[in-house]
């Protein structure tokens, strides 16, 4: 199962400068994983130590804000798109 992972350019040093990736999981979970596994480091960087997303993340499978379907355990299929998007502050 292929599911496509927009890369921000903040996390590009651990994907070779991808900005995209093709990687696998049946959720947000495995996907992790399967990030983690191609991309060594990057997992530290999308999760904190008990396996959250970070604070400072938004996730969106497909444009829908994983905060409001089923979090890490969200269903992910063949040809999903996955967005890592930083939080924006400032004033």
């Amino acid at each position: 199962m292929a599911v496509t992972v927009l890369v921000p350019t903040a996390l590009q040093k651990f994907t070779n400068n991808q900005a995209t990736l093709e990687c696998s999981g049946s959720n947000i979970s495995e996907l992790f994983d399967s990030l983690e596994e191609a991309c060594p480091g990057i997992k530290s960087r999308l999760c904190d130590e008990t396996g959250k997303p970070r604070r400072f993340l938004n996730l969106y499978v497909n444009s829908e804000d994983i905060r409001f379907l089923q979090h890490t355990e969200t269903p992910l299929k063949d040809g999903d798109e996955v967005s890592i998007v930083p939080a924006v502050a400032g004033g």
